[in-house]
């Protein structure tokens, strides 16, 4: 279905018109067109400058996983991905909320505005404090499961920290993404190419930064033992302000009664791939496991994020929720039309699939440079470092062509419905095939180190 897009310009002198300019636009893909250089370059910038704050967290938790409080505390490292994970729950969620409601006209009018962002803003704060909690929760009994039981203090700390640290990443990074909608709205681009990356730009370094801070700080005040829960119960009784807040806008209301669901699944989803980064990060074969795993894990969530947003802005934009349009009627759509059509979700689908290649080696290369002796040169772990990062972004690029289309056809918004899901799946993906990418390397190397020495001892005396 085609669709004419007419852009009329007034001129006035005081209250008379002096003169108006026509520009009539024709797009045969049911959406106004964008080039493919064009969007590549908007999403590009943006995700090697994620790829610098996710390169700078890896080595962030490189060091942080030797502090004592890491060291003592071995379920802070199992937090680890589902607190970085709140960034795709919480924060990219509101990137993509924001970017619809700027690319269909709700944040033009100012009082509109301070009514959106105030509302969204709210809504975040309420997420993060109640899933920080229960991430901290789920680290306990997953911790619980596998290892000894903990004592009260060291509960107290990791649910302490836990909160604190999604409170107040939520905080500056909901603040970034206000000011980088309204910043891309006024200079003309498209807010969903950039908003989302962006926020995990600084959201994996602000997180870790804050989670071992923090924790450090509880963990030389543990004789302190009323400190931690105070923590917890002021945190969890501000709730209720945010929840007023929240009020003034109906939409956004609606998320905070029936959209928890979203996000604490992919808060639990993201933990077992913490539960895979703890049981791998200490031992040997392992060895750099902390720095790639940020990495690998942003770069997916960033460009499922990215294509997420952009369809259910399309959707937005020539559909009504419920309805989906007749060339997106399959909710299990063939591979080959989410990459290889001529549609404008597929082309931004075949971009985002060819930057994780270079993208993957830019980022490799920067590590390698700044911590080489800590991270593997081998040439069998490249090629698999780059085969693990295109399955998992093809996998995840396919479910969210599926995934929004679901939750549209349910009357849903995919927004606040699909990112929690898709990056969270993410995490657990990423995490699962880079351990199996060190695996693999590490089998491979102790292989032909028995075959070398086999030779040598066979061979002539």
């Amino acid at each position: 279905m085609g669709v004419t897009q007419l852009n009329l310009e007034f001129r006035f002198q005081g209250k008379k018109l002096r003169g108006f300019s026509c520009e009539l636009i024709r797009s045969p893909y049911g959406v106004f067109p964008e080039r493919v250089l064009t969007t590549a370059c908007q999403i590009m910038v943006p995700i090697l400058l994620s790829g610098l704050g996710m390169m700078t967290a890896g080595l962030v938790m490189n060091k942080v996983q030797h502090w004592p409080v890491f060291v003592e505390v071995k379920e802070l490292l199992t937090l680890v991905p589902p607190l970085v994970g709140l960034k795709g729950n919480l924060e990219m969620t509101l990137a993509s909320r924001l970017s619809t409601a700027a690319n269909t006209g709700q944040i033009d009018d100012p009082q509109e505005q301070h009514r959106v962002i105030s509302s969204n803003l709210a809504l975040v704060q309420v997420q993060a404090t109640v899933v920080g909690l229960l991430a901290a929760l789920a680290a306990l009994l997953l911790g619980a499961v596998s290892r000894e039981e903990l004592d009260l203090a060291k509960m107290g700390l990791l649910c302490a920290s836990s909160v604190l640290t999604a409170f107040f990443a939520a905080l500056a990074l909901g603040m970034l993404m206000v000011c980088i909608v309204i910043g891309a709205r006024k200079l003309r681009v498209n807010p969903d190419n950039i908003a989302t990356p962006i926020a995990a730009s600084l959201g994996d370094l602000i997180t870790l930064s804050i989670l071992a801070l923090v924790s450090s700080f509880f963990y030389k005040h543990k004789d302190s033992w009323y400190l931690t829960p105070l923590v917890c119960v002021a945190f969890l009784t501000l709730t209720p302000v945010w929840g007023i807040i929240v009020k003034q806008s109906p939409p956004i209301m609606k998320i905070l009664k029936f959209g928890w669901f979203p996000i604490i699944l992919a808060m639990v989803v993201s933990s077992f791939g913490g539960l895979i980064l703890s049981k791998t990060i200490s031992e040997p074969q392992y060895q750099g496991m902390a720095v790639f795993t940020p990495i690998i894990c942003g770069v997916g969530g960033n460009l499922v994020a990215i294509q997420t947003s952009r369809i259910s802005t399309y959707l937005h934009i020539w559909s009504t929720p419920g309805v989906l349009p007749l060339w997106m009627k399959r909710f299990w759509p063939n591979p080959c039309s989410t990459f290889c059509s001529s549609e404008i979700n597929s082309m931004s689908a075949r971009v985002l699939l060819f930057l994780v290649i270079p993208g993957h080696l830019i980022f490799f290369l920067v590590v390698y440079l700044v911590e080489g002796h800590s991270v593997t040169s081998s040439k069998t772990f490249v090629v698999l470092y780059l085969l693990a990062g295109l399955i998992q972004v093809t996998i995840l690029l396919y479910l969210a062509d599926v995934m929004v289309r679901l939750t549209w056809h349910q009357g849903l918004d995919p927004d606040s419905h699909c990112i929690p899901y898709l990056t969270g799946l993410g995490d657990l993906l990423g995490t699962g095939l880079l351990a199996l990418c060190f695996l693999l390397d590490w089998l491979l190397r102790s292989k032909a180190e028995l075959d070398g020495l086999s030779e040598l001892v066979s061979g002539p005396p």
